[in-house]
C-alpha cells in the first residue's frame, strides 16, 4: 500500500505562505534542493490542487531557461517525469505529465493508495487538509525555516480532534532550516 506524504516548507510559526502568498523566505539553497530533488525522485506520484499546479507548471519548461543550474535542470527532469494527479473543479485540461481529476478527491486517494507504486506527494494546505481531516495523510515533513512570519496560509487545518504522531526523522541543513518527518501513530 501506497504511503500518502505531505510535506513542504514552513515558518516556524507554521505556515507555508505569509501574507499575500509570499513564499520568498522559503527558497532552498543548494543543498536542500538537493534533498528535494531526492524526494521527488522517490515518489510515485504528486498530487495538486490548481494553485500549485499552477505554481510548478514552471518546472515543465525550466530546461529551457538560459543559465539554469545543475541542481535546478535535475529537477526539472524529475519533475516532468513524475506522474501528477491535478485535484480541480475550475480547470478545463492540464498539461505534461498531468491528469485531471474533478470529484470525489478522497475516493480516488484511497483507490491510489491501494495501488501498487511508489508514495504518493501531496502538495498545498488546501488539497492537504482535506486529505488530513480523511485521515489519509501516512507521514508528514516539515521543512522548518527560521523565520516566524505571523500570519498566512497554516500548514495544518484546524481539526475537531489531534492526529498522534511519531518522530522518525529530522535533520539539519546550512541555511539552518530544519527538516522533520512524522509518521501517523497507530
Amino acid at each position: 500500500m501506497a504511503r500518502l506524504i505531505y510535506s513542504m516548507g514552513v515558518s516556524l510559526d507554521g505556515f507555508i505562505a505569509g501574507a499575500g502568498d509570499a513564499i520568498d523566505w522559503s527558497a532552498p539553497d543548494e543543498e536542500l534542493h538537493r534533498f528535494h530533488n531526492a524526494q521527488a525522485r522517490e515518489a510515485g506520484a504528486q498530487l495538486l490542487g490548481r494553485r500549485l499546479y499552477e505554481t510548478m507548471r514552471t518546472w515543465e519548461t525550466a530546461h529551457e531557461r538560459p543559465g539554469i543550474g545543475e541542481t535546478e535542470l535535475e529537477f526539472a527532469r524529475i519533475w516532468q517525469a513524475l506522474p501528477k494527479i491535478i485535484f480541480s473543479r475550475t480547470l478545463e485540461s492540464v498539461e505534461g505529465n498531468s491528469r485531471l481529476v474533478r470529484d470525489d478527491t478522497v475516493e480516488e486517494v484511497r483507490r491510489l493508495k491501494q495501488q501498487p507504486g511508489g508514495d504518493l506527494a501531496v502538495g498545498g494546505a488546501g488539497l492537504a487538509a482535506t486529505f488530513i481531516r480523511a485521515g489519509l495523510v501516512d507521514e508528514y515533513g516539515l521543512f522548518v525555516s527560521p523565520v516566524v512570519l505571523g500570519a498566512g496560509t497554516p500548514f495544518f487545518p484546524p481539526l475537531e480532534k489531534r492526529i498522534a504522531l511519531e518522530l522518525v526523522e529530522t535533520r539539519t541543513f546550512g541555511s539552518r532550516v530544519v527538516y522533520m518527518r512524522y509518521r501517523a501513530a497507530s
